[in-house]
């Protein structure tokens, strides 16, 4: 049974380094290295999320928002625990004013 956090997220993309910056509204921002060009800012925030929730690739889906920057990520995660974990740490992005 896997356990799934969904993730509004405001995407940047062309910025120096990918991260998440904070809020934006009720979604996450995150700023991505990619260019928004041939799907790549895409890929960027589903290798971002996948390593920043410790979870494989193929576990971090993309739900809405193809071609544009408010997009939702589903991101799978094995436990009750890990839920309440990647939870926290998006509570913590989202109230920060540094960079992840």
């Amino acid at each position: 049974m896997t356990h799934t956090l969904k993730l509004p997220i405001h995407a940047t993309p062309g910025a120096r380094h990918t991260e998440a910056a904070g809020a934006h509204g009720t979604a996450l921002r995150v700023r991505l290295a990619a260019p928004p060009v041939d799907g790549k800012a895409n890929a960027a925030l589903l290798a971002w999320a996948a390593q920043a929730f410790g979870v494989p690739r193929r576990q971090v889906e993309l739900l809405h928002g193809t071609s544009g920057r408010h997009k939702t990520l589903a991101i799978h995660l094995p436990s009750p625990a890990a839920l309440q974990a990647a939870q926290a740490l998006v509570a913590r992005w989202m109230s920060a004013e540094e960079r992840f």
